[in-house]
């Protein structure tokens, strides 16, 4: 990172936040929608040093946390079956579910595999033919082409052990049920740089186009997150409203066309539940007829009742942008990293997790 052109940077950032917010004679609103977004502007002390002129909210753009507490227990459901091994990425192992979390089902005698990626699970599958491997298909558009290729290697190569739990989650869905909130208050929107590699600019164009507040895709570094920032400002000011591509060195317009036409080829939408958001239309993914046997719902049914999140826990409601990690009444005090009442503690996009260990100053 180029040290003196982030100063430059961050300089001319306090300054224009400043004006601006002299100019609306109020502070400014803006949502990061990606859990690294949150994470990178915590670590790199923005959110402080903007604090007199802006908030900076959470959305919900962290994989884990977005997970509903019901699919969480179906996850620990398949880890007690017989001869099933969880494949799983390492943020999911801590979250906690009604009565267990797969730290401890694998404590008590659970197979659980952390991987890496899907791949990795499917060549976990194809050295333990005995075994029946479930790997956890958690994740946005960013992880799903992923999933689905392992799916399809699978059927290629006629691998029947070898299944996905899929909760995987669209982005542009959750979006609309946020923007259709009539109690956020949110002057424009950071939008995730990995997604948008996948989607493409065009599909939030909407965010703009039908509701009139601006968005900026924003790159991981703090300087794209500084110039997404200054991006949205000037359009606040300009009384403009346009989902502009603030991270051109890896988004297109039409997005990854390969990546794309994996998820098509093995998935369909359909609605799915999200933590604090509930049912949303079509903002799921399951698997198509033709890929049907690699369904681990399908093929390894368990009754799973409704589960309510933890007695307390906040994340909800941060997850919608409705309260900070820290108005959380359990936050750093009953839910810590060592002890997590909620996935936004557990996991290292969760907004909860990047507050705790880096402060909001």
């Amino acid at each position: 990172m180029n040290i003196e052109l982030s100063k430059k940077l961050l300089d001319q950032l306090i300054k224009l936040s400043g004006s601006v917010s002299d100019k609306l004679d109020r502070q400014i609103t803006l949502m990061e929608v990606c859990g690294t977004h949150t994470t990178a502007i915590s670590k790199s002390g923005l959110r402080g040093l903007l604090s007199p002129y802006m908030e900076l909210l959470s959305g919900p753009g962290c994989p884990v946390c977005v997970t509903d507490q019901t699919d969480i227990d179906r996850m620990l459901a398949f880890a007690r079956l017989p001869g099933v091994v969880i494949a799983s990425f390492g943020d999911m192992i801590r979250v906690p579910g009604t009565h267990a979390s797969l730290e401890v089902e694998r404590a008590r005698g659970a197979r659980i595999e952390i991987c890496y990626s899907p791949h990795e699970a499917l060549s976990y599958a194809v050295q333990h033919i005995d075994k029946e491997i479930v790997f956890l298909g958690v994740g946005f558009e960013t992880t799903a082409p992923a999933v689905a290729l392992s799916v399809m290697e699978a059927k290629a190569l006629g691998i029947i052990n070898y299944s996905v739990l899929s909760v995987h989650k669209l982005v542009p869905p959750a979006m609309k049920v946020l923007l259709a909130d009539p109690e956020l208050n949110v002057d424009g929107f950071i939008l995730p740089g990995h997604v948008s590699v996948i989607t493409g600019r065009k599909v939030f164009d909407f965010i703009a186009s039908e509701y009139g507040i601006p968005a900026v895709i924003a790159g991981f570094e703090p300087i794209d997150i500084m110039e997404a920032i200054s991006l949205l400002l000037k359009q606040i000011v300009d009384k403009k409203a346009e989902t502009i591509n603030g991270y051109t060195r890896l988004v297109s317009e039409e997005g990854n066309i390969r990546a794309k036409n994996a998820i098509e080829e093995v998935f369909e939408p359909e609605d799915a539940s999200w933590r604090g958001f509930g049912l949303i239309p079509e903002s799921g993914l399951v698997f198509k007829k033709a890929y049907a046997g690699f369904d681990a719902a399908a093929r390894f049914p368990v009754e799973v009742p409704y589960a309510s999140p933890p007695e307390g826990c906040s994340c909800g409601e941060v997850l919608k942008g409705k309260i900070k990690p820290d108005q959380c009444p359990l936050f750093s005090i009953v839910c810590t990293p060592a002890d997590p009442t909620g996935p936004c503690m557990v996991s290292s996009e969760g907004a909860c997790a990047a507050y705790f260990n880096y402060g909001d100053e």
